[in-house]
This record gives structure tokens, sequence and C-alpha cells, in this order.
């Protein structure tokens, strides 16, 4: 399933982080062929330069979004370039498989400073620009945002951070004409699960389980949320904010 390409984006500019894999990928190609102007940014130059080959008007930024200053200079980039930004697409995060029992520090600082501490300062970098632009901001949540997820419950405290982030940015910036909305994606295809460190056969594993556990029988794929996430960034999307739309096949109502 792909988005088809028919203009209504364009003249608007957008950011999208982790644009070298997944979802963010996809995302980056659908606002493109929507008409938008694109900066992909990841940690991957080769990926990121695979993304920016496979549609024009995207292009590529290598950089690691957690270290200092580079929200900024993220930002920075976008506006110096084509003038304005309208969409910010807080996509990048990482997933960590971790029990109670085994319990890191390090590892939990590292999920915050990924999937809370990043998205919170790029949206701060962005904030002139949008209410300049009354633009959108459009944070990458997940089922587990609001399910519990034994075994990796960091990771899902951080999803769910993330599902407040949305909801309160969306009161506070309502007065601005910014909207604020999350899209939840259920098991989708992607290289995290193999990206924190797992082994292939584990990986294949847990895949087969949580198909096993979705209604309609199938893990997801990035184009299907790359879909929801280009409507929600239409600025014909006029009064719909601090949303969270579950995207997961039915695994929000399985017990």
């Amino acid at each position: 399933m792909t988005v088809q390409p028919n203009g209504h984006l364009k003249g608007q500019v957008a950011i999208v982080t982790g644009a070298g894999s997944g979802i963010g990928r996809a995302t980056a190609i659908a606002l493109a062929r929507a008409g938008a102007r694109v900066l992909g940014v990841g940690r991957r130059a080769e990926a990121l330069n695979e993304t920016a080959a496979r549609q024009p008007g995207i292009e590529p930024m290598p950089a690691d979004i957690t270290a200092g200053g580079v929200p900024q200079a993220v930002v920075e980039a976008a506006t110096d370039r084509w003038g304005r930004l309208d969409v910010l697409v807080n996509n990048a995060g990482a997933t960590a498989v971790m029990s109670l029992a085994d319990t890191d520090a390090d590892r939990i600082a590292g999920l915050l400073a990924l999937n809370v501490t990043a998205p919170s300062l790029l949206a701060h970098a962005a904030l002139p620009h949008l209410r300049a632009g009354r633009g959108t901001i459009i944070n990458i949540s997940s089922t587990y945002g609001h399910r519990p997820l034994p075994g990796a419950a960091h990771y899902a405290a951080t999803k769910a951070a993330v599902e407040q982030l949305t909801r309160s940015w969306a009161l506070e910036l309502a007065g601005d004409g910014i909207r604020v909305n999350a899209v939840a994606p259920g098991p989708t295809e992607s290289e995290a699960l193999t990206a924190a460190g797992l082994p292939d056969t584990v990986v294949e594993q847990i895949k087969q389980d949580e198909a096993a556990r979705i209604p309609l029988g199938r893990r997801g794929t990035p184009e299907e949320v790359a879909t929801w996430i280009v409507h929600l960034a239409d600025p014909a999307a006029t009064w719909i904010t601090g949303q969270v739309l579950t995207i997961d096949g039915g695994l929000e109502l399985a017990p």
C-alpha cells in the first residue's frame, strides 16, 4: 500500500527523523510524493541516501539527534534550505528488551534520550517556525504506549511519555494554531528488533508470536503507518489535535 501523489502538501516543508528505514523511510517518501520538501534525518548516511534516491524532494541529513545542539541544527538545516517548516515527524526511536531483573541505568538513560528528550528538543527548536505557519507535530508512539509490555517496560514507558507529551502540547499550542497528534503503530516490519541487539532466531520468534496475537493476523507495513502520518500532516486536517491514532491491526483490542 502506497500513498499516491496528489500534491496536497505542495509547498510544505517537513522534517522526518529516523528516515533511514522502516516507518521513517516510508513517511519521508510518502510526504515527498504528496508534494512536500522533506529533510530526512538519521544516523546512517548510506541508509538516508537510499531513502532519498527513492523519491525526489528528500534531502538527507546524517545526524545523531541525541547529541548536543543537533536538534537546533536540524531545524536550521530545513529552514535555511527551504525558508519554512510546516511538519515535524518525531519518528526516531529505539526498542529495548529489558526485564526489571536486568534493568541498567545507562540503557534507561539511552531510551529516554532518544525516545523522549530528543523529540522534545526538536519540537522546541521548531516551535517558532511552526507558529509562523500554523504547522503540525506528529509523534510516533506505539500500541505499547498504552498497553503493558512485560519484559520491555521502560520502552513502553517512553512511549507513554510520548503520548502525554502529545496531549499536553496539543493544549499548550492550540492557541498558536499548531496541531499535535501521534500515531501508535503495533508491531510493524522494520529493523527495530535487530537494532535492539536480538539474535535473528529470537527476532523471528517474536515476529511470529506478535502476528499470532494480532486480530488481523499479521504485522503491519511501514507504508500503512505512513499513510496515516500523511493524513495528519495535511493542512486540511484542521480540526484534529491531541489525538493518538492506534494503527495495530486490532492488537489494542486483544486480550
